[in-house]
């Protein structure tokens, strides 16, 4: 710990330089646009960013895009509460209390409010980065191919069921379909060709960046040409800056949304909305007052907005120490690390010791920025707001098509861009969550790997996937998992349940 002390102060020491701070104050403030135009989400920044940071030094591109990732998150609060439109998918539970806020009047008071539990959450985070990912990498060193193999099976599962309650088939199909993707092109062992059907393009696969860029940029420029306008916001004329007992008094809610925020952005691929919604629901169960929740309840928005940006250092943590991202922003974060020569994963302690705790500089950095920028600049970054979605799309589209391009400098990465905007219209239309997809698409190629060099290890024998003890732990998750989503099971269980007489006396 002492020796993680000293690389977190000389990152931080570093990150104190003039031109590295102009990084941090813009990257910020870009993230904070982008996550207050609703359309535009922290995937979309992220995955646009990096197409832009292929010359630059790791460290500098990382930061940017950490900076990117905390910016847009918090960002999205701001029309969540103004204009009840969350700016990203993370910010839903934030526009509950915060717009109710906003309509009596309190809107200044609700932006700062939601400001200071953002860092919070940022904070909490940061200190459980710094306290579980190198345990977590220690333990991942004793995973091999049949842990791994779980490892993927589990993060599509419980990213299916978890962003797609209602009907998680829907979200293990959206997952399949990702991996069926991650199939294309030539497999990792042998470099045999598959789906490509005498294409060279084929040949290579589809492009992570590109199909992200049109899965979650193209296919907001087409849901914009289909929906209706919405209306701007007039702004925010009450005071902004909280006063100190209002937060004081909600510290154990801060607390509890920051640890509950980190543990699902510890899931593969649930990441920060239901980060906000799990520590949306636990506040109001343990408040005293539940019924004002949904109506303008300050705890309510702090609580989300603790719980949400919490999530971001929390979905990092896979990031670094298993290779696996516990968000979609995260999956565009670790492809645009081994872009830049950092290998995340079980080894990262022993060839990068120093780089887990220069992202927890990153994590503070950004998490003082927002701070700062989201009390000092609540009243000017309103004005953004009234930049109308007919207006950004089409500057959305070029981006979209240059960054793509700009990757490999080939076309067919703009013909992937658009097949994937196509594709990602289609399944929100149908109601498909994205996150299942974009994780099937990054871990397709951890499960197939590690699937055929587990059968080659063992001579063509399935048992090691079911005898080895992590193996074991995590094939039972995850056959729970999806033996739990059957409702008959479900109907089942809860009878068993309601039969137990939890403290009765027999008569």
């Amino acid at each position: 710990m002492a020796d993680g002390l000293g690389y977190f102060f000389a990152a931080l020491g570093g990150f104190l330089a003039p031109a590295t701070l102009f990084n941090i104050g813009w990257a910020t403030l870009l993230g904070m646009t982008v996550g207050m135009l609703p359309g535009l989400t922290a995937t979309l920044g992220v995955a646009l960013l990096t197409t832009l940071t292929f010359r630059m030094g790791a460290s500098d591109a990382i930061l940017i895009l950490v900076c990117m990732y905390v910016g847009a998150i918090y960002g999205g609060s701001r029309s969540a509460i103004l204009l009840n439109i969350p700016g990203t998918p993370a910010n839903a539970a934030s526009a509950l209390d915060g717009f109710p806020l906003a309509r009596a009047g309190r809107a200044g008071e609700a932006l700062g409010l939601a400001t200071v539990g953002s860092f919070c959450g940022s904070f909490i985070g940061m200190l459980m980065l710094a306290l579980v990912a190198p345990v977590l990498a220690e333990f991942a060193l004793k995973f091999g191919s049949t842990e791994f193999f779980w490892l993927a099976v589990f993060g599509i599962v419980i990213s299916g069921r978890l962003t797609s309650v209602d009907d998680p088939l829907k979200g293990w199909i959206a997952g399949v379909l990702g991996l069926l993707v991650a199939m294309v092109g030539q497999e990792g062992i042998h470099a045999y060709q598959r789906f490509s059907y005498g294409s060279t393009d084929l040949a290579g696969g589809f492009g992570l960046l590109p199909a992200l860029v049109g899965a979650f940029g193209f296919a907001e420029v087409l849901q914009v040409m289909k929906n209706l306008k919405y209306e701007t916001v007039r702004g925010a004329s009450d005071r902004i800056l909280p006063r100190l007992r209002e937060v004081a008094q909600r510290t154990r809610t801060i607390v509890r949304s920051g640890l509950i925020g980190t543990f699902m952005g510890l899931l593969p691929g649930v990441g920060e909305d239901m980060g906000a919604w799990a520590s949306y629901a636990a506040a109001r169960r343990a408040s005293k007052t539940p019924e004002e929740y949904g109506k303008g309840s300050l705890e309510g928005l702090i609580a989300s907005e603790t719980g949400n940006n919490a999530a971001v250092p929390g979905a990092i943590i896979p990031v670094l120490t298993l290779a696996v991202p516990g968000s979609a922003p995260a999956a565009v974060l670790l492809a645009a690390m081994f872009i830049h020569g950092v290998r995340p994963g079980p080894l990262i302690m022993i060839e990068f010791p120093s780089f887990i705790f220069e992202v927890v500089a990153m994590v503070f950095v950004a998490s003082v920025a927002i701070l700062v920028l989201g009390l000092l600049l609540t009243r000017p970054l309103l004005l953004v707001l009234r930049v109308s979605r007919e207006k950004l799309m089409p500057v959305v589209f070029v981006l979209c098509t240059v960054g793509s391009f700009a990757i490999a400098s080939r076309v067919f990465d703009i013909r992937v861009m658009l097949g994937f905007g196509i594709l990602g219209f289609f399944l929100r239309e149908m109601k498909y969550p994205m996150a299942p997809f974009v994780l099937g698409i990054v871990l397709g190629d951890i499960l197939d790997k590690n699937f055929r060099r587990g059968m080659v290890l063992s001579d063509g024998s399935l048992e090691p996937f079911f005898t080895r003890p992590i193996s074991a732990v995590l094939a039972t998750i995850t056959i729970g998992v999806i033996v739990l989503a059957i409702p008959p099971v479900r109907r089942l269980i809860g009878s068993l349940v309601r039969r137990i007489p939890f403290g009765r006396s027999n008569p």
